[in-house]
């Protein structure tokens, strides 16, 4: 299971889906009008009942299973010094002291779903299903069972885990299979039929409608945009599929939120849109490919884009840019704001990272953004997103006492800060770089010496020992420079500034703050 905002996000889904036809309706004509809106017929093939389509489907799915060993600390649960105590007066069971940290072996599992995509034997299924249940835990051996109750014991063909699938593969022929949809067709509305192993319970035919498209979760995959059911997911519905009314795979049930760890009618599916090129991929025994073009991004949230004097959710900032990079190659900067890829807008709902992993590797594609206020288009030539083992980065977040000197704080520059950021601020000299542990010598910037409790800085999470690299994008390597760079904001009687800050070793980030009022 996994717990979003709290709540449980157990990983699994299903569904189904009704067809209105909504007639023309005019600019002044209410939405539902008497006679605007008609219910119509069922498409071709839709049943009165899911028993037909359900008695087709059901024997390719399969219920997965596996057996884990997990090595922890012996421990009694008793407190320091009572477990002799109590296996002295027959308290305990009497077993060899072999020392302080000795681990023993626990045996585990988990269940879930799959289906069949070919008569030979290759099975689909989420990762997290076949995947160690904690740290610690090995997978000894991974099991799939047939409608029929046959028992096979499936290999590891290739998994994904940016998109949270695997493929496995069973010595099997003649087997019933399904084949994948064309989920881009989907609309909120449709009916779906979601097969799979709720509570270990085995073949379980739920059935609702898609609730919503493209949906985003806590916990899910930068590419991840989710078909949302009101059909009935369970744990152990993970891995399995959802059906049209044709039939057709159209999605992978992958998680719900609930407040109790059951069904509340919020599950979700990963669109076969995006399963199908992983699967082949693994199949053909290599990495999936995913669009990469070098830059570390932040959303635009109310804040800078206030700062920016840009509406908040369409583009996103680019807070950072990878050295010859293909963003880099292209011209794009730090500070710039994406708004479109290939003639899609950036949202909420389709991010950058989602838009570009989506193109071509090797592809030419226009990326229009917003850099000092005006709008200007870029080529890009999209590269191969790199593993996750290579993208990973050491990073620190060094921390020092830094306090500004009575003399300091008698400045222009740092008397600008307090008055108009609520924040102290002081040149970063090398001295107090090394207080940082700063990695990087090159840094040029002011450091945070204290911050005003009740000040936005304070709200947004400034702290000492922060580092502000540019103010509005210019650079400000002296208070008097941030003074300049913030008097300059207010002449344009904008109400908040955008911060480059960095804190430690961690890239640097952008942060929108309100002025202080005069």
């Amino acid at each position: 299971m996994r717990y979003v905002y709290g709540i449980t996000a157990a990983l699994l889904l299903g569904g189904t889906a009704a067809t209105l036809t909504v007639g023309p309706v005019g600019a002044q004509t209410a939405q539902n009008e008497p006679g605007a809106i008609s219910v119509a017929a069922p498409r071709a093939g839709a049943p009165m009942s899911f028993a037909d389509l359900a008695a087709k489907l059901q024997p390719a799915v399969v219920n997965i299973s596996t057996k884990q060993s997990i090595e922890v600390k012996r421990n009694s649960g008793l407190p320091p010094g009572f477990e002799e105590f109590f296996r002295r007066f027959g308290g305990l069971p009497d077993t060899p002291n072999t020392g302080e940290g000795d681990t023993i072996t626990q045996r585990g599992g988990s269940l879930g779903s799959g289906f069949i995509i070919s008569p030979d034997g290759y099975v689909v299924t989420n990762n997290h299903v076949i995947s160690p249940a904690r740290d610690g835990a090995t997978v000894d051996s991974i099991t799939v069972i047939l409608s029929d109750r046959k028992e096979y014991e499936a290999e590891l063909v290739g998994r994904d885990v940016a998109s949270d699938l695997a493929l496995l593969k069973i010595k099997a022929s003649n087997l019933p299979f399904v084949k994948f949809g064309d989920s881009t067709r989907t609309r909120v509305g449709d009916w779906v039929v979601a097969i799979g192993n709720p509570f270990g319970l085995g073949g379980t035919v739920t059935a609702g409608i898609v609730s919503a498209l493209h949906r985003t979760i806590t916990g899910g995959g930068q590419y991840d945009r989710y078909i949302q059911t009101d059909a009935a997911i369970n744990s152990g519905n993970s891995g399995g599929p959802m059906f049209d009314l044709e039939g057709n795979v159209i999605g992978i049930n992958t998680a719900l939120i609930s407040p109790t760890g059951g069904n509340v009618g919020i599950g979700f599916a990963i669109p076969a849109e995006a399963v199908k090129p992983v699967i082949e991929a693994l199949r053909a025994g290599k990495r999936p490919e995913r669009g990469y073009i070098g830059v570390s991004l932040q959303p635009l949230d109310e804040g800078i884009a206030n700062s920016l004097g840009l509406p908040k959710d369409r583009g996103e900032l680019i807070r950072g840019v990878q050295p010859g990079g293909a963003a880099e190659r292209a011209g794009i900067q730090q500070g710039d704001v994406v708004v479109a890829v290939n003639g899609r807008e950036v949202t909420p709902d389709e991010s950058l990272a989602f838009l570009v992993a989506a193109q071509p590797v090797g592809s030419r594609v226009p990326i229009e953004l917003i850099r000092n206020g005006k709008r200007q288009t870029v080529t890009v030539t999209v590269g191969q997103r790199p593993t996750e083992e290579e993208l990973a980065k050491l990073s620190g977040t060094g921390e020092a006492e830094v306090k500004a000197t009575p003399e300091e704080q008698q400045s222009s520059g740092q008397k600008s800060a307090r008055e108009s950021l609520g924040v102290t601020v002081q040149t970063l000299t090398p001295e107090i770089a090394r207080s940082l542990r700063l990695n990087d010598t090159s840094v040029k910037g002011v450091v945070i010496a204290s911050v005003d409790p009740s000040s936005d800085a304070a709200a947004e999470g400034l702290r000492v020992g922060d580092i502000i690299l540019s103010i509005n994008q210019r650079p400000t390597r002296t208070p008097e420079e941030a003074a300049s760079a913030v008097e300059a904001v207010r002449a344009t009687n904008r109400k908040s500034v955008l911060l480059l800050i960095r804190r430690g070793n961690t890239p640097p980030v952008y942060v929108g703050v309100d002025l202080v009022s005069r």
